[in-house]
């Protein structure tokens, strides 16, 4: 009896993670190419520690965040690293998860003025998190 239960547990968390998988892939931002991403990632590790260090923002996402990095850092994954293609696939699935979240509950004016990289960095990681960019704050377009 514990074994039959220990499977169907298994095979739901299985179905469930195909599935979330599924639906990342259909609502990924077309058009963004990978290299353009990971040369993003320095400076949204410098935005994600900004808002994990600041008291001001709510605890819940800095909670949402440290765990975001233990998940990434943790060996323990639900798809092996060492699957060419499929290994990672874990990690960014929650990391997207996460700063969706993250972008909900702070607001993505509030993460653009965090944001110590280019305008288009930001753009693509806007892009990926699914916020709407404007064009961001310069000399020709501040509010007055």
């Amino acid at each position: 009896m514990g074994l039959n239960v220990l499977l169907a547990v298994v095979a739901a968390i299985v179905a469930l993670w195909v599935a979330l998988l599924v639906v990342f892939w259909l609502a990924r931002p077309k058009g963004v190419p990978v290299r353009t991403v990971v040369a993003a990632l320095p400076d949204l590790v410098r935005l994600l520690r900004s808002l994990v260090t600041d008291a001001t923002v709510p605890l819940d996402v800095r909670i949402v965040l440290v765990g975001l990095t233990a998940w990434i850092v943790s060996p323990i994954d639900l798809i092996p690293e060492f699957i060419p293609g499929l290994g990672p696939i874990d990690d960014i699935v929650v990391a997207v998860a996460a700063l969706r979240y993250v972008r909900h509950r702070v607001g993505l004016p509030e993460l653009r003025s965090r944001w110590r990289g280019s305008p288009e960095g930001f753009s693509v990681i806007a892009r990926l998190l699914g916020g709407e960019v404007g064009p961001a704050p310069g000399p020709g377009n501040r509010p007055e």
